[in-house]
């Protein structure tokens, strides 16, 4: 597997700890990244201050987005992300504690490449991200950045 910049847009701290753990229990050897809301989310894709600096702020070569984030929610920033010529092709997995149907429709129509709802059950998570993994750093092509 290829190791892909993972950036996740989650403003629960406790979701953004299990998902690092999650990750090294599944042997991930992904760089994952965090920020706190959709505002900062943008700006670290825009590379906007303070996320200027391409060697502390890696280009994310998938982003992991939570649809319910204050300042700016998932929605409207995966409608800016398909809108913008520079982050259009730019792979959306919207990762979020909803499983309703009307959310999940609404995700693929505003452009999400994936829709994963977060179990509960750590074990699971684990076995998910594994899953997600093996998808999208193994099988899936990826654009260059």
């Amino acid at each position: 597997m290829k190791p892909v910049t993972i950036l996740m847009a989650d403003d629960d701290p406790l979701d953004q700890l299990l998902t690092r753990e999650a990750f090294e229990e599944a042997k991930a050897l992904n760089p994952l990244y965090f920020v706190e809301n959709g505002l900062e989310l943008m700006r670290y894709l825009r590379r906007e201050s303070p996320y200027e600096d391409k060697e502390r702020y890696p280009t994310p070569g998938i982003v992991l987005l939570d649809l319910n984030m204050p300042k700016k929610d998932g929605r409207e920033c995966l409608r800016e992300i398909r809108s913008d010529p520079e982050l259009q092709h730019l792979p959306v997995v919207v990762m979020t504690t909803s499983s309703r149907e009307e959310e999940v429709f609404q995700s693929y129509d505003l452009g999400a490449n994936s829709y994963i709802t977060k179990p509960v059950d750590f074990e699971k998570l684990v076995a998910q991200i594994q899953a997600f993994n093996t998808y999208w750093c193994s099988i899936v092509e990826l654009p260059d950045d």
